[in-house]
């Protein structure tokens, strides 16, 4: 056995002793006030997340045996919890679903075990939390093979000034763009957040690091929303990230009331144009300038979120 595997088994276990103690798993039922063991717990939460459930698909998914799943799902079929029926192209294998007892119950586990740990993480500042998400996300990729994780997030200390940043940087890079577009894009980030409740940003995360933007603000004409500073690095490109900070503008700007949203682009940004087409924007307007150093031709889009 090498130096490096020995010592991370130690670092491994050592983790393991300290987590057990932190969220008091060998003390599980007690700590949360549920007459529920780990194991049910899992399964109950396991059994939340579908509508139905091959029990040795679940069986597997757990990595329990089938004398555990069937004590355990009989336990809860006697509580009123779940049902159970043959599957119907074969009846060897039984489905399970939760009855609405069932869900309640689940639902009270997850409510008591995210209190459970929202106290634990009280005890973070800001950093630490950032640094736990970024090593988390980290331990998981490594052992679930699965792509980092994409969150929507608000604004954060720093982020702002992160949005006029990572705009002057990528945009000179990428198209040669002066240091006019920066100076646009602080002004902007200066402006925003001077209309509370018609405004909102949003920070894309991927494993725990920045790595995109978008502003929805209001627009000076009456009822119209404007998108503004889509960002997204090029490294996190291709995870759907782009559409999804659209989409959550869009979302905003229909349920804050507006009755459009608009956007201004340059039509060298293609990757951009097509995002905003998949989302249902329209091209309005098209009219050629120079700014930032170059030649362009400027696009006014829009997308119609309710009638007159």
């Amino acid at each position: 056995m090498s130096d490096d595997l020995d010592t991370a088994i130690d670092e491994v276990r050592a983790f393991n002793r300290l987590y057990t103690r932190l969220i008091g798993v060998l003390d599980y039922p007690g700590r949360l006030h549920t007459p529920y063991t780990l194991s049910e717990a899992r399964i109950l939460y396991e059994l939340a997340q579908r509508e139905r459930a091959h029990v040795s698909a679940l069986r597997d998914d757990l990595g329990l045996t089938a004398a555990h799943m069937s004590r355990t799902l009989g336990r809860f079929e006697e509580q009123g919890l779940i049902t159970r029926e043959r599957n119907v192209h074969d009846a060897r294998h039984q489905q399970v679903s939760l009855t609405a007892e069932g869900r309640a119950a689940a639902a009270e586990l997850d409510r008591k075990s995210r209190e459970s740990v929202a106290r634990l993480l009280a005890r973070l500042d800001r950093p630490q939390l950032r640094r736990l998400r970024e090593a988390l996300a980290t331990t998981r990729g490594v052992f679930s093979g699965e792509p980092e994780r994409v969150r929507l997030r608000g604004p954060g200390p720093g982020d702002l000034g992160w949005i006029v940043q990572r705009h002057g940087v990528l945009y000179a890079n990428e198209f040669g763009w002066n240091g006019e577009f920066e100076a646009l894009v602080a002004r902007i980030v200066g402006e925003f957040g001077t209309d509370p409740g018609y405004e909102r940003a949003w920070i894309a995360e991927l494993g725990g690091r920045p790595v995109g933007s978008v502003l929805c603000v209001r627009d000076e004409a009456p009822e119209t929303a404007r998108l503004r500073l889509l960002l997204v690095e090029p490294d996190a490109r291709g995870f759907g990230i782009g559409d999804r900070l659209v989409g959550a503008c869009v979302k905003f700007a229909r349920e804050a009331g507006y009755r459009e949203l608009v956007l201004w682009t340059n039509d060298v940004l293609t990757a951009a144009r097509r995002i905003y087409q998949r989302a249902g924007f329209e091209l309005i307007a098209e009219r050629r300038h120079h700014s930032y150093g170059a030649d362009l031709v400027g696009q006014d889009w829009r997308l119609t979120l309710r009638g007159r």
